[in-house]
């Protein structure tokens, strides 16, 4: 991989408090792949990359 490491990829992940809600303790994260930078977030309890949701296991199984 030829692309420029980011300070984000090589700093370990924040500590989460373990009260506070994932939307709340996790912050948006930029990771730099081989395919270029996707965007990691949680919004109202959901995993988005690059905007898009993510769909569960079990949303899967239960759409199909």
């Amino acid at each position: 991989m030829n692309a420029p490491l980011l300070p984000q990829v090589l700093m370990p992940p924040p500590v989460v408090d373990p009260s506070a809600s994932a939307a709340e303790s996790l912050p948006p994260t930029v990771w730099q792949s081989a395919f270029g930078p996707i965007l990691i977030e949680v919004r109202d309890g959901a995993a988005y990359v690059n905007g898009k949701r993510v769909l569960s296991v079990a949303e899967m199984r239960d759409a199909g």
